[in-house]
Parts: structure tokens; C-alpha cells; sequence
């Protein structure tokens, strides 16, 4: 049984720092693969096709990458890479292709083991160790709405692309202010910053970016995740309680409840946005 203290669990999701998004992916990111059976941890593009979490989530890892026009790029770096599941999809998709998988959490590197084509490196995203205009593409996966500040995460990027680089990004977003009138639960239990496609948008074009693709595509994320879960919910609670305590399925199955009904109401969306410089 995985010993956490809920205190320490609203501290790491209040104040949000790296080292609290370090400990919190350290200790619950455990729970998406239990629930899932596999080592990704994006939400997933659900459809008639892919219907069950693995095959959700291989979706969304693909259409990101075909986004990203990984098929004709050299070098990309994968930031806030998780556990590298993506990375080794477009690995084998793209196979003239050569990522650089940055991770501040060293854990979550170590999972990943050795890799053909794919280096690990245990960085911060707000100070990538690449030289001037390196590399082909920079993505971000699920992953930019815990880069503080989000600013220099985007400068960076801008640094390290080759002049016909793409920055590439996957990123869940809320509908203007995200206050707890709007997000209830989902403010304290969603544990990352609450950008709204807006300020991203204002932020990317600031800093010298063009957009030339954007894609709102939360009904195809949160709401059958959450569908998901509640038809299954019997069988991912036995998972899940052999290895946490009961609060902790009670918080994950209110909040994807809650989701859903933010999802359905427009409060949140989930955007995949192409940059180019």
C-alpha cells in the first residue's frame, strides 16, 4: 500500500512548484497506470475507434506527432516527457527521427531505461540544454501547463529551433478566469497552472511565434475519459485500492465527474496548437 499524506497531497497541488509536480507525478502517476494498464499519462483522443485508454492515448500520441510533422524532422525534444511512452511511439513511427526526452523528475527517466534513438536528459523546461537554433521540433505533450513560468519555457523554444522549427503543444486550458465558482473541485484536485487559450495565444504570439494550427478538442478527451471510468469504475477501484487508500479513488472519480461536467459546460477545453517561428 502507497503510504500519502493528504496534507502533503494539497500542498504539492496549492503551491505547485517543480519539486511539489515532482513529488506528485512521483506518487500518483502510479494510479494512471493501474487504471490504464500502460505507461502513458496524457487524458487520450477518445472515438468510435478508440475506446478503451491505451489505444485513447496511443491516438492522441499520434495525432500530436502528425501534427508536429515529426515524419520530416531530425531532431525533436520531447519536454516534460513523463515516462517517455510518446517518445517510443514516434520513435518507431518516425524511424529516422532522434529525441531528446527533458525531465526534471529523474524517476521518471530512470523508468524509461535505455532507449535506441532517444536520450534522456534530467532538465528543467525553463533552461533546455541545447545550443542556439539545434533542433527541428520542441513538444509538449500534456506537460507545458505545469512549465512556471510558462514564458520562459516558450523562450527557450524559441532559442533552440532551427528557423523552420516547430513548437508544438497538447495543453489543457480553462474558459477565462478559473475561479472555484467555476472549476469547484477540479481547482484544488487539477494540479497545474489554469492558462486560458488566450493568455497562451497573447503569450506565443508576444514572443515571436506564429500560429499556424489550433485545435479545441476536449469532447474528444475529458468527457469520454470520464465515461470511461464510471463504466468501469467497479473493476479500476479494486485496481487501485490494492496499492492507495480509498480517499484516494474517491477524489480521482469525483473530480473526473467533475470534469466531465466542466468539459460539457465549456469551463475547460483542451487545445493542440502549432507554432512556427
Amino acid at each position: 500500500m502507497v503510504s500519502i499524506n493528504p496534507l502533503d497531497v494539497f500542498f504539492w497541488t496549492f503551491r505547485r512548484s517543480e519539486k511539489d509536480v515532482i513529488n506528485l507525478y512521483t506518487s500518483l502517476s502510479p494510479v494512471m497506470q493501474i487504471a490504464t494498464g500502460g505507461s502513458m499519462l496524457n487524458f487520450g483522443f477518445w472515438s468510435p475507434k478508440h475506446t478503451d485508454p491505451i489505444s485513447a492515448q496511443n491516438n492522441l500520441s499520434m495525432i500530436f506527432g502528425n501534427l508536429a510533422e515529426l515524419s520530416s524532422a531530425k531532431y525533436a525534444v520531447d519536454v516534460g516527457s513523463g515516462l517517455s511512452a510518446p517518445s517510443k511511439l514516434w520513435r518507431d513511427a518516425f524511424p529516422n527521427l532522434s529525441l531528446y526526452c527533458v525531465n526534471i523528475n529523474f524517476k521518471q527517466l530512470v523508468f524509461s531505461g535505455n532507449q535506441k534513438n532517444i536520450e534522456f536528459i534530467n532538465s528543467t523546461s525553463t533552461k533546455l540544454p541545447f545550443s542556439n537554433n539545434s533542433v527541428d521540433r520542441v513538444l509538449a505533450l500534456e506537460s507545458a501547463q505545469h512549465f512556471k513560468p510558462l514564458s520562459d519555457f516558450i523562450s527557450e523554444s524559441k532559442r533552440i529551433l532551427k528557423k523552420s522549427g516547430l513548437l508544438v503543444m497538447a495543453i489543457p486550458l480553462v474558459a477565462g478566469e478559473s475561479s472555484i465558482g467555476k472549476l469547484g473541485l477540479l481547482k484544488f484536485t487539477w494540479s497545474s497552472e489554469h492558462y486560458s487559450l488566450d493568455y497562451l495565444k497573447n503569450l506565443l504570439l508576444s514572443s515571436g511565434f506564429s500560429i499556424c494550427d489550433e485545435k479545441l478538442i476536449g469532447s474528444n478527451v475529458y468527457d469520454p475519459l470520464a465515461d470511461y471510468y464510471v463504466k468501469n469504475r467497479t473493476h479500476l477501484r479494486e485496481l487501485i485500492l490494492k496499492n492507495y487508500p480509498q480517499y484516494v479513488e474517491k477524489i480521482l472519480f469525483k473530480s473526473l465527474q467533475k470534469m466531465k461536467k466542466a468539459s460539457e459546460a465549456k469551463i475547460i477545453d483542451y487545445a493542440l496548437i502549432k507554432c512556427r517561428l
